[in-house]
């Protein structure tokens, strides 16, 4: 996924350092030239992992016997983890100071929390998002037996979204761990790696952290004998694979848009739909028509990516702009 520059409000192309003297090798008066440095690049990996430990930590503080899925761990986990999210931009902000990393940026708008194009951010990326999943949609539209008008009473009909605020788990899965997972894993962290790596590969860095973090499922189902060890961890590779993936695209999400809107919505969506059920899809009576739909998903994604996303949507111009032989200008 190629990025062009972040959208407004998103000045991490200014972030880095600037050193004053001339370059190695340059002439007198040459223009000063930014650079990361080996500190801010250290401070900032050092600063994501220990989110990363903080957040998983979280969930092992109580030390409860009962699973993760009981509604009383799934309660005190909402407690540490709000907290410890709460917490995540206070890394950011200790980052900015120790290192001497200047931000023209307000902290909320560099964490995706701001206004202008806030309507746009939440639904194009969601949109997009719905497309790649539309193989899934038809295929869950064919199974379901309802007709499409019950469905649409169903969502409107107040008893509905009552029982689902009063099921912890389905709190857990649509609300706490999207919003909670996206602020700490995307919102703290690429503010942090995108002045010492760049756009493009703090996208592939950033899931990376998310990726193993997911890597805690393991010692539950260790611990809980749910499957042999060689299939547990056949499992664990596959998750971090597919949580990978979904986290890059979470994270291109972010920088394009500037919002952490859009990628807590993509993230509640893609944990009601699951893993696409392709072996299913092989398989159903209706696959004539069922796997051109998950082909034709997957083009049109990657037909309107970056057309859905341009930064311009989203709060005008990119914030930043580079200035040849110069730092980059932000507004």
């Amino acid at each position: 996924m190629a990025l062009s520059q972040p959208a407004a409000g998103s000045s991490w192309a200014a972030a880095a350092p600037v050193r004053t003297g001339p370059g190695p090798g340059a002439g007198p008066g040459a223009a000063p030239t930014p650079a990361a440095g080996p500190g801010p690049c250290w401070a900032a990996v050092l600063a994501c992992l220990s989110l990363a430990c903080s957040y998983v930590g979280s969930l092992y503080v109580w030390g409860s016997p009962l699973p993760r899925d009981h509604p009383s761990v799934i309660k005190r986990r909402f407690t540490s983890v709000l907290v410890v999210s709460g917490l995540s931009p206070a890394f950011v902000w200790l980052w900015k100071e120790l290192t001497g990393v200047k931000l023209d940026t307000p902290l909320p708008a560099l964490l995706g929390l701001r206004l202008e194009g806030l309507v746009p951010a939440t639904l194009l990326p969601l949109l997009l998002t719905m497309i790649l999943f539309l193989g899934p949609l038809i295929q869950l539209s064919m199974d379901c037996p309802w007709r499409w008008l019950d469905g649409i009473r169903v969502a409107f009909d107040p008893r509905f979204w009552v029982l689902c605020l009063g099921d912890v788990r389905w709190l857990r899965n649509q609300v706490v761990a999207p919003l909670t997972e996206e602020l700490v894993f995307r919102a703290c962290m690429l503010p942090m790696l995108v002045p010492c790596t760049g756009p493009g590969p703090a996208v592939l860095a950033c899931p990376l952290f998310f990726g193993v973090a997911h890597f805690h499922h393991v010692i539950e189902q260790l611990r809980f004998r749910q499957g042999s060890v060689g299939s547990i961890f056949m499992s664990a590779a596959f998750q971090f694979s597919y949580t990978a993936v979904f986290g890059a695209y979470t994270a291109f999400l972010f920088l394009r848009t500037g919002h952490l809107a859009g990628p807590v919505l993509c993230h509640s969506f893609c944990n009601s739909m699951g893993f696409p059920a392709v072996g299913a899809a092989l398989e159903h009576p209706r696959r004539r028509a069922l796997l051109p739909c998950y082909l034709l998903g997957v083009l049109l994604f990657l037909l309107l990516l970056h057309p859905l996303t341009e930064p311009a949507f989203f709060g005008g111009t990119p914030a930043c702009a580079p200035h040849p032989g110069g730092p980059p200008a932000c507004s």
